[in-house]
């Protein structure tokens, strides 16, 4: 073994000295840095591209949020300019040569006076250790730490996301990111970074949404951006939840809650809001809610974002306060990122999608410390485009139908309404069109009917103002009662009065079209009664077709263009089948509380259920799918220059025009809805508690009865019959198949079949030519099922182009 030489010794001594020494100073680490002061106080050293945090508030919860200032620009892989990610109570701890950003666990609390029951819950549960960072200068109370690589990370978690999504593999790359300084910033509440992010790796052959929205689907750069937000001060009163109240929610579980009472808690989710004098019936606010819109907005849309937010200032009226809500333009001199300011932007993307309103919001007590609003840029667009397939004003000679924009705008207005009032706290209310479109918070389909000339008439198409419903939460969540009031006795009496002036509240998940069963909840639905409202939609719809024409596009536009504006009219009725078949097998209800006076389930009326049946079928009759000739004639294959989209119907004939793949997307869905499992097994349920109730045996019954039994028609219309007759049977089958359908619904549907494939062998030896052949495909489907059933899936059908607003 050699000897290590005495000089060696000596340098490694050192060495080992030097890095076993006290960090230094912060303000020699800092002298030649750029300072940021402000709420945590930063400083940012350009030699190196670093920034150095200085931390002077240990122990001390915070608010830390993350975001996506500079997105990906697709819809459908959700990763938008502006999107908020979660709202994080966190704290610094330091530990030795180290400091650590702990997230404490609120899920779980005690509510209590007593220190060791509010330290037994909080060491019952995890916590999370954000990061960790090492000490790189320190002085009596502070430190300096490096912050660069918490910010350079993945902190919005897009490569998980992309792999969720089936985009590729994906990871950063440190010499491709760097600290974004442009909108790193500090102000007295607020200290805020942002990361040029570019993520790496292998997008795959199939990642259509990524590469059509990157210009190296392989590299994606984006900008992802950190605020740490001081927490409102213990001033500010929660305010209790109430379900039936339309607001939403945070909820936690008081471990120090006596046993007689409900662990978990829930809290209204709302804005600080206080009168000058509680006692007076109108007063003006101590601060006023202002929101800001985007300056980047076209000028014409400014004005109709502000006066669609404007609108709720009607409710804060109703609840008593004088000038509490404004809207303005974002001035030069106010930066979007202050904490202080409540944001609408507008967004762009590559395709149309959906709005959002966040906001970021104080977990321990559901304080909205700030909302922010996301519009995309393309909803107006096809609020256009559906103008021009109602009234089609391209005709020469004459000037081009003013409605179009009058149309356009007023649906911007009601959408900024609508998206503000989630970031005051509003959740969806899609039972709203059954009463007189009672609120803005539900999802409105344009409102329109037949003129006695035959023209479209849109002069309702929206509601204008915030509705009767709108103003019930505001009151709720909003009302600052004078000193002395019983508060809960208030609130409830709120309730109360709002049930009885005969508003209905049913939100999300109870309003989807698959598996939702509540007969007045839809989403892009209009009319008290969904059956009617589809029959009458049917009718318009028909009168539509018949006179659709090349007016619908633009003088000098491509023929082939009459696609584009025929799809929203060949569909007008889509998202009223979806309302219609949630009355087969549907079920009234309401988010009743005990002893509150509401009705709390109901079995829909038999004859209401075969009526909707009715107005199911009518959609997928010959006539209702066919297309005129004169209009098939007019739309020819794509020119150069304008492919093919996601927007169009699906072809099953090539280059051409398929009229046939259009019914088969229409009809699919209603029969899919009808077949639905759930709503399948409901009809089974209900048949067995009240045997007036319609029952799947004889729902499938009258299908098939009208369907593969009627008389078969010729030419184009018995091609559509025997389309949707190979529909009818497919879902059946996809029904039996399925293993996630009750085997009661499974049972029922395999009879069926079999029976329909007992008549279908009888009619083979009398059926003529196309008809033959219609059966013989469809025996044969019978027999593969039969063969192995586990196995077997049938062909997918066509799917409608994107719908509400696209992709779903």
């Amino acid at each position: 073994m050699k000897k290590i030489p005495l000089v060696l010794l000596f340098i490694f001594s050192t060495i080992l000295y030097v890095k076993g020494q006290k960090p230094g100073k912060i303000d020699s680490a800092t002298q030649n840095l750029k300072p940021y002061r402000g709420y945590f106080n930063f400083y940012w050293d350009e030699k190196n591209g670093r920034i150095l945090l200085e931390v002077d508030k240990f122990n001390t919860e915070f608010l830390y949020i993350n975001s996506l200032p500079a997105g990906v620009g697709s819809n459908d892989l959700g990763l938008d300019r502006g999107q908020i990610g979660g709202n994080r109570v966190v704290k610094f701890i330091k530990s030795g040569h180290k400091v650590l950003l702990i997230q404490p666990n609120y899920d779980y609390r005690a509510i209590s006076q007593n220190t060791n029951e509010r330290k037994s819950v909080e060491e019952a549960f995890a916590q999370s250790v954000l990061w960790g960072f090492k000490i790189e200068a320190e002085e009596n109370d502070k430190v300096l730490v490096n912050f660069t690589p918490f910010l350079l990370r993945d902190g919005h978690h897009l490569a998980d996301k992309l792999a969720g999504a089936d985009q590729g593999d994906y990871k950063v790359e440190d010499s491709r990111s760097a600290i974004y300084l442009p909108d790193t910033k500090n102000f007295p509440l607020n200290s805020e970074f942002e990361a040029i992010i570019t993520l790496t790796g292998k997008a795959k052959p199939n990642a259509r949404e990524i590469r059509s929205v990157t210009p190296d689907a392989d590299a994606i750069t984006v900008r992802m951006h950190h605020s740490f937000i001081q927490l409102p001060d213990s001033n500010y009163k929660p305010r209790r939840f109430d379900p039936r109240s339309g607001l939403y929610d945070v909820s936690y579980m008081d471990f120090a809650t006596p046993i007689d009472e409900p662990i978990v808690k829930h809290l209204a989710t709302r804005h600080r809001l206080e009168k000058k004098d509680p006692a007076a019936e109108m007063s003006e606010p101590k601060k006023p809610i202002v929101y800001y819109i985007d300056p980047g907005a076209p000028p014409l849309v400014k004005d109709a974002l502000r006066q669609g937010a404007s609108w709720w200032n009607q409710a804060f009226e109703a609840a008593g306060y004088k000038n509490a809500f404004r809207v303005e333009i974002l001035p030069d001199t106010v930066d979007p990122m202050d904490i202080r300011y409540n944001i609408i932007q507008w967004i762009h993307r590559s395709t149309r999608g959906w709005s959002y309103g966040e906001s970021i919001t104080d977990p321990r007590t559901g304080e909205i410390i700030k909302g922010q609003v996301s519009l995309g840029s393309l909803r107006d667009r096809q609020d256009f485009l559906i103008a021009e397939g109602l009234l089609q004003p391209y005709e020469d000679g004459k000037p081009i139908d003013t409605t179009l924009m009058h149309i356009v705008f007023a649906r911007l207005r009601q959408l900024a309404a609508h998206e503000v009032g989630h970031t005051l706290g509003l959740q969806h209310n899609f039972a709203a069109s059954v009463n007189n479109r009672s609120s803005v918070m539900d999802y409105p389909s344009p409102l329109f009917s037949l003129k006695a000339d035959g023209t479209v008439d849109l002069s309702k198409a929206y509601a204008t103002g915030i509705g009767g419903w709108d103003k019930r939460v505001i009151l709720y969540g909003y009302q600052d009662f004078a000193p002395g009031t019983n508060e809960d006795k208030a609130l409830k009496d709120i309730i109360s009065e709002t049930l009885k002036q005969g508003y209905l509240y049913i939100t999300d998940e109870d309003a989807r079209p698959a598996d939702g069963a509540h007969p007045q909840a839809h989403l892009w639905d209009n009319g008290v009664n969904a059956a009617d409202e589809l029959n009458r939609l049917m009718l318009i719809r028909k009168h539509l077709l018949d006179n659709f024409s090349e007016k619908a596009i633009r003088p000098g536009a491509p023929m082939a263009m009459l696609e584009e504006v025929l799809v929203p009219v060949y569909l007008l009725h889509r998202y009223q089948v979806e309302a219609a078949s949630k009355m087969l097998g549907g079920l009234y209800y309401t988010y009743a509380i005990k002893n509150d006076g509401q009705t709390v389930t109901k079995l829909i009326a038999p004859a209401e259920q075969w009526k909707a049946f009715g107005a199911l079928m009518s959609t997928l009759s010959p006539d209702a799918l066919a297309l005129p000739e004169k209009l098939i004639e007019k739309i020819p294959p794509r020119p150069d220059g304008y492919p093919r989209t996601r927007e169009l119907f699906k072809s099953r004939t090539g280059l051409t025009f398929d009229p046939m793949a259009a019914a088969e997307s229409a009809a699919g869905t209603t029969i899919e809805f009808m077949l639905n499992p759930q709503r399948a097994e409901r009809l089974v349920e209900y048949k067995s508690r009240d045997n007036t109730q319609p029952g799947l045996i004889p729902v499938i019954d009258k299908l098939v009865a009208q369907t593969w039994k009627a008389p078969q028609q010729a030419g184009y219309k018995g091609e559509l019959q025997r389309l949707v007759n190979g529909l009818v049977l497919k879902q059946l089958l996809t029904l039996t198949a399925d293993p996630q359908a009750a085997e009661s619904v499974r049972g029922i549907a395999l009879m069926e079949i079999d029976g329909l494939k007992k008549w279908m062998q009888v009619r083979l030896n009398i059926a003529p030519g196309e008809e033959k052949a219609s059966l013989l495909f469809g025996l044969s489907q019978i027999e593969a099922f039969n063969k192995n059933p586990d196995q077997f899936k049938p062909a997918p059908v066509l799917i409608m182009p994107d719908g509400s607003p696209i992709g779903d």
